[in-house]
This record gives C-alpha cells, sequence and structure tokens, in this order.
C-alpha cells in the first residue's frame, strides 16, 4: 500500500470510528430516555428528560458533521495526478504532508506529519493551483511546495 493509501485508508478509518462512536452515543441517551420515562414524574424527572434531548440534539448535530465530511471525503479522487495541487492531492511542504479534502485531525504515517485540510481553508487556497518549488508565508512561517503526491 502506497504512503498516500495508507493515509487515506486511516482517515477514512477515523471518520467512521467517529460516526461509530456518535451513533452508539445517541443510541445510549436514546434507551436511557426511554427508561427514564418509565420512573416517576415530577419537575426532577422532567429537567432531567429536557437536558438528555438537547444533548442528544448536539450529537445529532455533530453525527450530521461527521457523515457530511465522510461524504465529502469519500467523493474524492485521490488518484488523479497532475504537477499542479488540486482536491486529492497530497502535498509535502517543509517536512509535513497536507491532503487536500476535508478538514481533519494530525496523523503520523510512516514517521510523517500529515494534516488533513479542507479546500476552503487559507492554506488549501494558497496551494491549489501551485506546482513544486512554489514557496509562500502563511502565519509567518515560509513554505515551500516539495512533491505532489
Amino acid at each position: 500500500m502506497t504512503f498516500k493509501a495508507q493515509i487515506i485508508a486511516q482517515y477514512e478509518q477515523r471518520i467512521q470510528d467517529k460516526i461509530d462512536a456518535f451513533q452508539d452515543m445517541i443510541s445510549s441517551l436514546s434507551a436511557d430516555s426511554k427508561n427514564d420515562a418509565k420512573g416517576s414524574a415530577g419537575d426532577k424527572h422532567e429537567t432531567a428528560l429536557s437536558m438528555m434531548h438537547i444533548e442528544q440534539e448536539k450529537l445529532n448535530y455533530k453525527l450530521k458533521d461527521h457523515l457530511y465530511d465522510s461524504l465529502q471525503f469519500s467523493s474524492i479522487d485521490f488518484t488523479k495526478k497532475s504537477n499542479k495541487v488540486q482536491i486529492g492531492s497530497l502535498v509535502e511542504a517543509n517536512a509535513h504532508y497536507f491532503l487536500i479534502a476535508v478538514a481533519l485531525p494530525k496523523l503520523v504515517v510512516q514517521g510523517a506529519t500529515v494534516f488533513g485540510i479542507s479546500p476552503e481553508s487559507p492554506l488549501a487556497k494558497e496551494l491549489i493551483g501551485k506546482e513544486v518549488g512554489h514557496t509562500f508565508s502563511m502565519n509567518n512561517i515560509s513554505y515551500e511546495i516539495i512533491e505532489i503526491i
């Protein structure tokens, strides 16, 4: 498996793990609220039930975001080759790698630090359309594109 394929597989797994975790938490809250509904009535009961529903709404919102990220990620053609940075490119710059896809947490793969960045991010906007050798500065850090994978 190539370096880029390993990165993509790890990010796919992380996204799916988050989706699974949120689904489990929502199911657990739903079961708790059903069990609590069978309990005694009263102000404390109503408040607890209301708090569970609020938490469930927050989790549903987070789940929706992760499902959207999963859809976006899976729709990207990571196999397209180009001498210019594009969505789906893995860019090496300053001993770090940036996967232009969706905003994702940092990974370490084969000892290399990888960041998943959204095409809408300022860094991605600076990278997209550029070629190897392009230099730029962002947040007082100078970058040079070393490789586009």
